[in-house]
């Protein structure tokens, strides 16, 4: 039954066995700084998005970057990047946070993509933080996002400012936290320096992500 999963697995994610050398994380980091700029200033490139790309990746993938980002439609990693098929490795789920399966796939990333940077990447006026923020008790299964966003929301509660916003980057940055400790895979790239793992936060009026460490 592993050796099932395991397969299956390699075979939804590209096929790589092995971990690549892959780009190191501060190029990483500029290259998505880059096409951010591009994509606020209304000159997105759209690259590596045409036939010849599909086919060169069809066997296997190497991305530069994992995003853990918002399920939020209006924050597309892709597009606000302004990369292509096989750039990215996207991780979504609402409030960008990190349980046991969002980990186990930013790991795969890491070890066996050859990912060298991570980014958790939150965005202004997320409604996940905003539900949090309010307070109530959500129905069905929002419940355990409230209570995962709850952390952040509690240190900015009272402390002045755009408390929304605030709560926002705290958590993009509590998640980055998270994600630097868990072991044994994350927090020993890091540690080897092999791997950087940051937060960022988008604004949906002007399209720029700010990386926030």
């Amino acid at each position: 039954m592993f050796r099932m999963f395991a397969l299956c697995f390699a075979l939804a994610f590209g096929g790589q066995h092995s971990a690549q050398k892959g780009v190191a994380p501060d190029e990483a980091m500029a290259k998505l700084k880059v096409g951010n700029f591009r994509f606020a200033a209304n000159q997105s490139a759209h690259p590596n998005q045409v036939e010849q790309t599909r086919k060169s990746v069809a066997n296997g993938q190497k991305p530069f970057a994992v995003i853990v980002g918002c399920a939020d439609s209006r924050v597309p990693p892709e597009i606000l990047f302004d990369q292509g098929i096989g750039d990215l490795f996207v991780v979504r789920v609402a409030g960008n946070l990190a349980d046991d399966a969002v980990i186990g796939s930013i790991e795969y990333a890491v070890e066996h993509l050859g990912s060298r940077l991570v980014v958790v990447l939150g965005h202004e006026r997320c409604g996940a933080v905003k539900a949090t923020l309010d307070g109530g008790h959500p129905e069905g299964h929002i419940g355990a996002l409230v209570k995962a966003i709850a952390p952040a929301v509690e240190k900015v509660r009272g402390k002045g400012g755009d408390e929304l916003d605030n709560a926002v980057k705290l958590n993009a940055r509590l998640v980055a936290e998270q994600l630097r400790a868990s072991k044994p895979i994350l927090a020993e790239q890091v540690a080897k320096k092999k791997i950087k793992i940051v937060a960022a936060r988008y604004d949906l009026d002007t399209g720029v992500v700010e990386f926030l460490e």
